[in-house]
């Protein structure tokens, strides 16, 4: 691991699974200290830069509880100024799911004091809105189960992140299902011909090779993945030299099925090729 110090903030909406995320950022090696002040920050880099103490990532997590949004600006751009390589990682989840989750933990919203449910979680997301547009990973939790969200930030997470100058995740997802809320880029490729229509195709998946032979003929296909590869060997470098960490890509077609699958691997290994290997996962692929 770099002797560089490695900070990743974790935040976001109360009830969104910051303390599923703490729990796995420990068990995959990171030091966590959960609700600190934002103006302990920086002692905590401090501390960290000790002679004799070995590199630790570090994951601090930070909620409308912990302090001031303008504190958390401020403690970041000491970080940064300081040459410690930081990043946020943002929680959210849809208003009537954390409603849900409330109302089966019996839990009271930090907000909460004489509002409604729903009033304290509009409060919040708007007070974190700008927070979230800082964010470097934004996981919306929405659909995800426990199990579900360990194993996202597993894949995350799980190597260091001096390893790789730029995370690349791909997800394939169906419109009829809701645009994913946590991705940076989205590309919709329903002008394809669509082997939905094609009976001995309709029950196949992306991941068939009938499937992919039939997306990957179309003259479009080739077409659009050609010039997929032009903007990315335009963004990916940028994106490198402004800071960015991570990249989430949403391919959507129709249902999820079979064209966003066979293009959401088409271009990861076309990023692969540009140098920044990409994980792919295909969320709405089973559903009907």
């Amino acid at each position: 691991m770099s002797d560089e110090l490695d900070i990743t903030i974790v935040t976001g909406l109360s009830g969104a699974g910051r303390s599923v995320a703490a729990n796995v950022l420990e068990d995959l090696g990171f030091f966590v200290i959960d609700n600190l002040p934002p103006l302990l920050i920086p002692k905590v880099a401090e501390l960290a830069r000790a002679p004799g103490r070995p590199p630790t990532r570090y994951a601090l997590g930070a909620d409308v509880r912990s302090g001031s949004l303008e504190d958390l600006h401020l403690a970041l751009e000491q970080l940064r100024e300081a040459g410690a390589r930081t990043r946020i990682l943002f929680l959210e989840a849809a208003d009537d799911v954390l409603v849900r989750r409330y109302e089966a933990s019996r839990r009271k919203h930090p907000l909460g004091a004489g509002e409604r449910m729903s009033e304290a979680i509009a409060e919040e997301r708007a007070l974190l809105e700008p927070l979230k547009a800082e964010a470097d990973v934004v996981v919306d939790t929405s659909s995800l189960n426990v199990h579900q969200l360990r194993d996202r930030l597993r894949s995350l997470f799980a190597s260091g992140p001096a390893d790789q100058s730029l995370q690349a995740n791909i997800v394939s997802f169906g419109f009829k299902h809701g645009l994913p809320l946590d991705v940076d880029l989205v590309f919709d490729c329903r002008f394809l011909p669509n082997p939905h229509w094609v009976e001995s195709l309709r029950p196949l998946r992306g991941t068939d090779a009938k499937v992919k032979r039939y997306v990957m003929k179309q003259p479009e296909t080739e077409a659009f993945l050609a010039e997929l590869e032009r903007l990315f060997a335009l963004l990916l470098p940028a994106y490198v030299r402004e800071g960015k960490s991570y990249l989430s890509i949403g391919v959507g077609c129709t249902g999820g099925h079979h064209r966003s699958v066979v293009l959401a691997e088409e271009l990861a290994r076309t990023l692969e090729r540009l140098g920044f290997p990409a994980r792919v996962h295909h969320r709405d692929v089973e559903r009907g």
